[in-house]
């Protein structure tokens, strides 16, 4: 931590100087306990820049420059997302000039950095390892020259509505342009009947050609998606439907590059840089298996290229010595798929759409570990909400009154973390406080950041902000879906852990007890008759969110030491869906008991239940925003039907309305409180009943 050396005579320092050296020792400490970097007083080759990362928008290129201009720099890594880098020079004595260089101002974009700069004795840009590239995966650069690009983008006549040639369609993040066979947002699959007359583009068939030539693919695909996708636009991770395309697809990528994230469900990840003219062969586990989409940002963490050598461009993005942000464009992928025409019969039959029990899956048990736990929510939790999210959100945009007296009695110029914050109905009730949110659905973050708002995608369970920073947090209708006590008192620490001394959190729950003080509630009063495209929840009394599950990449830019902001996107899927593992086992004796479905508008009957969600119009999502091409929208998409608004009649559908469950742990009276006193160092200072749901204020004492 850089301690005064013995035998040192005392310099006098001016007030600024004092100043800087403070925040160069608590930048040091912040390094020590969230990154377990330590940094040493002597003087070394090495130097860690603190607030000089790719996570606080300092580019490869800006903080080469500065480095630079006090020696000949060595190596300089820049991890991912973190918001500070190491730098090695070629001689001490420019890494003493390079330290010298603490309190250097950076303008990034609209925001001024601060470097701190303190001495480690290694730069070790192996620590992060290498990461392979999913099995089946090829990338292929520079597979079409400039010349066949400028063809292909000039043959996709975007102003051509000709639907006897192809069937183009404007969605909420990307153009689309199908052609061969039309791909269907509503069942994600494809009329293998109905054909679209005008075929493939003539100009496609010699690139399509030198794929069979080159082994890419065996035989001519027949099925063609553009995709067309501008800054800032990106789409959640999927897997192009088993029983609609053959094994092997061909996605090429023309204009800008973008990086594309791929998930494996045991929830290993690699980031694929595509530049542009490049062609992504996905066969075998990575096209039937792993995850792939593209998270929606304006810029992204890629290799910076030596100008030296132009094609230094590699597809992962495990060399953090060699890593930039680069500023997205516009980007067009062609995806090239051949239509099956038997079931599939894959390896791998829990991804399988063609290979899932044609009966009802069985209602799902109460977790005996951690790792059911996990299984459970992320089945009847998180991936409902990205089914349901635009309907959901339609249904929620009245803030509760006595909320909004807690949000309002903050002073001005708290912080406020909303963790749960669904489509971020809180997030504005108080102008006056700083208020940032965080949900475990990446649809739901989306439609907070459209209404203006900060929120970034992150679960309960580990919210990526420093400790002791907050003056109130809130967690409404979030805790219940959380299925052991244990992850429910995590939770609690977890808000407690994010509020400084003398910060307050604000917690509701459902409460089993929906009659009280001989008072109904209003989800028991609620007398209409919920049709079956309507909602079949209350709208006043229960918003849950989807919470918990693991952290990922960033929409926004991090900023500095406060804590990396991330984002993930998440697949959805509906009851016979893929469930993510988690890890940290804890087995109990018990034989588990199932689950029961709640009939709505009803009087609870147990406290661990499954509670059904009508969604509205019919089919699933509600955002009028499909997926399709590179990025084509698993079975269960969430984004594929606009709801009806008053001014847009919804249009008679026979079709049955589709149902989800979601998993709740409702709350008998007391049991919030007293786990809330198992979380050492709060204070209970009220609690209350609160139109069916138990509700506590609590304040971190700081002990």
């Amino acid at each position: 931590m850089e301690p005064c050396s013995g035998n040192v005579k005392a310099v006098r320092r001016s007030k600024e100087e004092k100043k800087l050296l403070r925040k160069q020792i608590k930048a040091s400490h912040t390094l020590l306990k969230h990154e377990g970097i330590s940094t040493v007083s002597q003087p070394t080759k090495s130097l860690v820049v603190a607030n000089g990362g790719l996570g606080n928008g300092v580019s490869r290129e800006q903080l080469q420059d500065v480095l630079g201009e006090v020696g000949e720099v060595e190596t300089l890594v820049m991890p991912p997302h973190k918001p500070y880098a190491l730098v090695t020079y070629r001689s001490e004595v420019s890494a003493q000039r390079g330290h010298a260089l603490n309190g250097r101002q950076l303008q990034c974009g609209d925001q001024i950095v601060t470097l701190y700069l303190s001495y480690v004795n290694t730069v070790d840009s192996e620590l992060w390892g290498c990461v392979d590239l999913p099995p089946g995966l090829v990338l292929v650069e520079e597979f079409v020259s400039p010349e066949e690009e400028a063809l292909l983008l000039d043959a996709i006549d975007w102003t051509s509505h000709d639907e006897d040639v192809t069937v183009q369609k404007v969605l909420k993040h990307r153009r689309v342009k199908h052609f061969g066979y039309e791909f269907r947002y509503d069942n994600n699959n494809v009329d293998k009947d109905k054909p679209l007359p005008g075929g493939l583009p003539q100009v496609c068939v010699p690139v399509l050609e030198r794929c069979v030539r080159d082994r890419h693919t065996e035989v001519m695909p027949d099925q063609l998606t553009v995709n067309q996708y501008q800054s800032g636009q990106g789409i959640p991770p999927h897997v192009d439907t088993h029983s609609a395309f053959e094994d092997i697809i061909l996605s090429l990528s023309l204009g800008a590059k973008t990086v594309m994230d791929f998930r494996h469900p045991e929830g290993r990840s690699v980031a694929i840089v595509l530049p542009g003219r490049s062609l992504l062969v996905m066969k075998g586990e990575s096209r039937y298996l792993w995850t792939h989409g593209i998270t929606p940002r304006k810029f992204d963490v890629v290799p910076a290229c030596d100008p030296k050598s132009p094609a230094a461009v590699t597809s992962g993005l495990s060399n953090h010595s060699n890593l930039t942000l680069s500023r997205r464009g516009t980007r067009t992928s062609l995806t090239f798929r051949k239509v099956r025409r038997t079931p599939c019969d894959c390896g791998y039959p829990s991804a399988c759409d063609s290979q899932q029990p044609t009966a009802p899956p069985s209602p799902p048990s109460l977790p005996r570990s951690q790792t059911d736990a996990c299984r459970l929510e992320a089945e009847f939790v998180h991936r409902v909400y990205e089914e349901i999210a635009c309907h959901f959100s339609s249904t929620r945009h009245s803030p509760w009154p006595r909320v909004c007296h807690f949000l309002s009695s903050l002073e001005p110029g708290s912080i406020l973390a909303d963790v749960g914050c669904g489509n971020g109905k809180y997030l504005g009730v108080n102008p006056d406080v700083i208020a940032v949110g965080c949900d475990r659905s990446s649809a739901l973050v989306q439609i907070c950041s459209e209404r203006g708002f900060q929120a970034f995608v992150s679960d309960a369970l580990n919210v990526p902000l420093r400790s002791d920073t907050c003056d109130a947090c809130i967690s409404i209708a979030v805790i219940h879906h959380l299925s052991t006590q244990k992850r429910r008192q995590a939770v609690v620490e977890e808000l407690v852990r994010l509020l400084r001394p003398g910060g307050r959190a604000l917690i509701y729950v459902w409460a089993v007890e929906q009659e009280y003080n001989k008072q109904k509630s209003k989800y028991l009063k609620e007398t209409r008759q919920q049709g079956p495209t309507g909602d079949s929840t209350d709208h006043n009394n229960q918003e849950s969110k989807s919470l918990t599950g693991n952290t990922t990449d960033a929409h926004n830019t991090a900023q500095d030491l406060s804590g990396n902001t991330t984002d993930a996107h998440n697949t959805a899927q509906d009851l016979s869906g893929i469930a993510t593992d988690c890890t940290m086992v804890h087995r109990e004796t018990e034989r588990p008991a199932k689950l029961s479905v709640h009939t709505n508008r009803t009087a609870f009957n147990s406290q661990d239940l499954l509670v059904p969600w009508h969604l509205k119009g019919g089919g699933r999502g509600g955002c009028n925003q499909g997926r399709g091409g590179d990025e084509q929208g698993e079975q269960g998409s969430k984004n594929t039907l606009d709801p009806p608004t008053e001014a847009q009649a919804p249009v008679p559908n026979t079709a049955p309305s589709p149902v989800f469950h979601r998993y709740y742990h409702v709350f008998h009276k007391g049991e919030l409180e007293e786990l809330c006193v198992r979380v050492r160092g709060v204070t209970i200072q009220r609690s209350y009943h609160d139109q069916g749901n138990w509700c506590v204020i609590l304040e971190k004492t700081g002990d």
